[in-house]
């Protein structure tokens, strides 16, 4: 689980995170990652959402691939700089992915998304 201050909750956080001026975006085979860094938030920590749809399966394996990804994302939250907003979208592939593709891909597109 995430600390409470490191979670994106509000829509509007994750419609700007995705849509918002200065929004950026990369993405792979199994997941989406939106980033976003704004000025009214330069100085609070890395924001954190998850977007699981019911494309990527039933409610067991939705919940499986949230845990998954943001237990990848916690361990790298550290190296996130402060005021960034950050969405994981899932796709469909990260349903049966395994950890260290998941793990790899979070990496991976986290690196690209939130350069500066």
């Amino acid at each position: 689980m995430l600390p409470a201050r490191h979670r994106l909750r509000e829509r509007t956080d994750f419609t700007t995170a995705v849509r918002g001026p200065g929004a950026s975006r990369a993405g792979g085979r199994l997941i989406v990652v939106h980033a976003n860094r704004t000025d009214v938030r330069a100085d609070h920590p890395p924001r954190v959402g998850f977007v699981v749809s019911k494309a990527v399966g039933n409610a067991v394996v939705r919940n499986r691939t949230k845990r998954r990804l943001r237990a990848s994302v916690a361990a790298r939250l550290s190296r996130l700089p402060t005021g960034l907003d950050v969405v994981v979208r899932a796709n469909p592939a990260a349903a049966t992915a395994s950890w260290d593709e998941l793990d790899l891909a979070v990496a991976r597109q986290l690196d690209k998304a939130c350069r500066p």
